[in-house]
């Protein structure tokens, strides 16, 4: 009689294996994602293998001896994502590009491959989509003739073509849709994008080939399978933005070979994907005399960005008063409420506070702290924001502000865009920064 396969639970949000089926994931804590994988089997190493690792053992070398040379970058022909990867895609490579569905990122990579084909080879292997659905979008797009394609999710397939081929540049749309029959579960699974994952590098490293992966996200916007995929690869980016919304912003998660700080700003038309170079003009533009609006000076990566505050404050009957906040991490809105109602004196302790970033820009730097406390005083006391006044500083939990990094380049993109008013590098405390910020009388 056979002995029966061995199987494991792994978890399809974070990759966390158990022994036997789990209700919740200790890992990530999501209930229902433990799903059933037999686990592939693993014989020992043969003789011969063995022998040959004992005759030709890898010499070692000190570092001093070791000959550092600079690859030149390849162009991907969008000026927005070459920013983002630091300059230009590194040969031989592996970027994984995450986004939600219908974000756009087919769009931008078909975009990229369309420039980049000019002068090298491209290939794009599909798996989500037929050849006659790439080429209507390559119809839309324009400049994506010399695109070489092939729909195939057989990872053995597409490693041999990649070998065979050695193209340029490669995007893999999507890796979850890639399967080998080694691995006994369904396309998708963890053990069939690790594996999928492991294989492609190695090709991409051995042939020279800089390839993209496209790969999905989970519920909270993170890159879909286990978390050794992000470590795998050489640079992680993530799409943001709203299919409803025109805009898109493209960051680096992980670079090895560049700034994670560094943000691509892109505007969804009916011709694809279009970058653009003066996010401030978007984003930071304010309606005068407008009430629970500020514009906050934030600073991504080497690019300074002007960026409007909205924010609402409204009675509430609940016992303990929401504070929502779009775009702006929660922890960060809580303690800026907190300090304006303890050194500020605003009543904020039975009101429901709501704060959003216009355009669906997602702030991470404190040096936006001010912008945010400016737009919630506004709000709270009915009073509109200066005309012309853009704002930037550190808030601790003293009430003091501190100044922000890179201060005189934050000024000179706010006198680019006209700012009449700069809050933030002279103020020394948050009730003085409100009491110039703010007019006196309500409009």
């Amino acid at each position: 009689m056979a002995k029966p396969a061995a199987v494991q639970h792994v978890c399809t949000e974070c990759g966390t294996s158990s022994g036997r089926w789990l209700g919740r994931c200790p890992g990530c804590g999501e209930f229902g994602t433990m799903q059933a994988e037999a686990v592939p089997a693993r014989g020992a190493r043969s003789s011969s293998a063995r022998g040959a690792a004992q005759v030709a053992p890898r010499p070692l070398l000190r570092l001093v001896d070791v000959v550092s040379e600079e690859a030149e970058r390849i162009s991907t022909g969008v000026p927005e994502l070459d920013r983002v990867l630091g300059g230009g895609l590194v040969p031989a490579s592996v970027v994984l590009v995450g986004g939600e569905p219908g974000v756009g990122k087919s769009t931008l990579l078909l975009s990229a491959l369309g420039a980049m084909s000019r002068d090298r080879r491209a290939l794009l292997v599909t798996g989500e989509e037929s050849v006659a659905q790439v080429k209507l979008r390559a119809a839309r797009l324009g400049g994506c003739d010399d695109v070489e394609i092939l729909a195939e999710t057989e990872l053995d397939v597409v490693c041999d073509t990649l070998e065979r081929e050695r193209p340029a540049v490669c995007v893999i749309d999507s890796v979850q849709t890639l399967w080998s029959q080694e691995i006994g579960s369904a396309p998708g699974s963890v053990s069939q994008v690790r594996e999928a994952a492991g294989r492609l590098l190695r090709v991409s490293k051995e042939s020279g080939v800089a390839t993209f992966l496209v790969g999905h996200v989970t519920k909270d916007g993170s890159v879909a399978g286990p978390r050794v995929l992000e470590h795998l690869v050489d640079c992680v980016l993530q799409f943001e933005g709203d299919r409803y919304h025109a805009h898109r912003i493209l960051r680096a998660v992980k670079n090895r070979f560049g700034s994670t700080n560094e943000i691509g700003v892109f505007e969804m038309t009916g011709e694809g994907l279009v970058g653009v170079p003066d996010p401030s003009e978007v984003f930071g533009h304010t309606h005068g005399g407008e009430i629970g609006a500020a514009v906050a000076c934030t600073l991504e990566g080497t690019r300074p960005l002007l960026l409007e505050i909205q924010s609402l404050v409204a009675p509430t009957d609940l016992a303990m008063p929401r504070r929502v906040g779009t775009g702006v991490d929660p922890k960060r809105l809580a303690m800026i409420v907190a300090v304006l109602s303890r050194h500020a004196g605003l009543p904020l302790g039975g009101a429901d506070v709501f704060v959003n970033v216009a355009g669906g820009v997602r702030i991470d730097e404190p040096g936006a702290d001010l912008g945010i406390a400016l737009a919630i005083a506004s709000a709270a006391k009915g009073v509109p924001v200066r005309e012309g006044l853009t704002a930037f500083g550190e808030i601790g939990l003293t009430g003091r502000i501190r100044a922000a990094t890179q201060t005189d380049r934050r000024i000179e993109e706010c006198r680019k865009f006209g700012s009449s008013l700069v809050l933030g590098p002279d103020c020394e405390t948050l009730r003085q920064a409100l009491a110039a910020g703010l007019t006196n009388s309500q409009s």
